[in-house]
């Protein structure tokens, strides 16, 4: 914003004070949810659980026996083939990290590497990204992928594609990681390793064969009310659990509810997935829901595309930013959007009225013919449509 109303001498990102003000969120949350439950007649058993029979776990040494069991132990990071990977810290640790490294690296080209290093990078930090496929958040729109990429080279990070790790070993106080890129063999020394490269469901040492309860990669097997496919006295869901939903925090929430139900009044309510928008908290921010071009095509869909770039829009510029753009699929014929993909300022919340406009069936003569107000971020979006 310099030049355009703000003094922008001496702004940055003080980390460890940005860490302190995280933590007056964090810190009291396990306390308070222990009291809720407490209050709420919950009983609580701290420690790893583990199935000893169909309606039998046993938390360390204390044994529990129950008419239903419900797993939601969420995802941890997958365990990467890389010698040395017990050196990598994972997103948590990443966010206790007391003073910022000055070199970091990210193995992974998703949500948690990006995320982390358009804030690294701003809080004065010299960072990599190593990623093992040709395209970084492939579950987003690659044309505005694309144009996040460049805006991410441009701060500073060092984006490497097509990059694989092999070990990440101590160097004299620092770390150094061996990788494999189109390029040849490269050595990078830096500070700090972050795993930015999946996670899977968090059931090791859970012993579900000894609750017969059936799972795979993608977690336990279930069925349309989230129940067990092989023991009907246990539920599952989250990102533990193998459904078609997002592993997103919303996702976990709305299948909670549905087991929640489901336990207290018997199977009464199936899963049902209505749209959800997912995002990058890059800055600017991605954002997308509903179907890509891909997936339209791939399921038969008539559609037209309407794609631009808009950083020169009024909306983009007084903010001080020069990038941003949309995506909109809109069905031929109906007017229907199909599915809806934003870059730019606000987009987080923009991309809301297009998850309502998908939900609702509502068409692109619908959007054009509502007056929004303005000048706001969602009056844009009739001139998307």
């Amino acid at each position: 914003m310099a030049g355009k109303g703000i003094a922008a001498e001496g702004l940055r990102i003080d980390w460890s004070a940005l860490m302190r003000f995280k933590r007056t969120f964090t810190d009291s949350v396990p306390q308070s949810n222990e009291r809720w439950l407490a209050e709420s007649g919950i009983g609580t058993f701290h420690g790893a659980a583990r199935f000893t029979g169909p309606t039998t776990i046993a938390v360390g040494d204390q044994p529990l026996e129950a008419r239903r069991i419900h797993v939601a132990t969420g995802a941890r990071p997958a365990t990467l083939p890389i010698r040395g990977h017990e050196h990598l810290v994972d997103s948590t640790a990443f966010l206790e990290l007391e003073p910022l490294p000055q070199r970091i690296l990210f193995i992974g080209g998703g949500y948690i590497s990006f995320e982390f290093a358009h804030v690294a990078a701003r809080a004065g930090a010299q960072v990599t990204i190593l990623h093992r496929g040709p395209r970084p958040l492939k579950q987003f729109d690659p044309d505005l992928v694309e144009l996040l990429v460049k805006r991410t080279r441009e701060l500073g990070v060092v984006l490497h594609l097509n990059a694989v790790v092999n070990s990440v070993e101590p160097a004299g106080g620092a770390l150094r990681v061996q990788a494999s890129t189109p390029q040849g063999p490269r050595a990078l020394e830096v500070e700090q390793v972050v795993h930015g490269a999946g996670r899977v469901p968090e059931l090791d040492g859970m012993r579900l064969e000894e609750g017969n309860v059936a799972y795979g990669p993608r977690g336990v097997a279930v069925n349309e009310y989230l129940q067990s496919t092989t023991n009907p006295a246990v539920y599952a869901a989250g990102d533990c659990a193998d459904t078609p939903g997002l592993p997103l925090t919303p996702v976990a929430a709305h299948e909670g509810r549905i087991v929640a139900a489901n336990l207290l009044d018997g199977n009464t309510t199936r899963a049902s997935y209505p749209p959800m928008p997912s995002l990058v908290f890059t800055v600017p921010a991605l954002a997308s829901v509903g179907l890509g071009e891909a997936e339209a095509k791939a399921q038969g869909l008539k559609f037209s595309t309407r794609f631009e770039e808009t950083g020169d829009w009024y909306s983009t510029r007084r903010l001080g930013e020069s990038l941003s753009a949309y995506k909109v699929l809109v069905e031929e014929g109906t007017g229907r959007i199909l599915g809806a993909h934003l870059l730019g300022p606000n987009a987080e919340e923009a991309i809301n009225v297009f998850t309502l406009a998908i939900k609702a069936g509502l068409t692109a003569r619908d959007i054009k013919d509502t007056i929004f107000g303005y000048p706001t971020f969602s009056s844009d979006l009739s001139y998307m449509v």
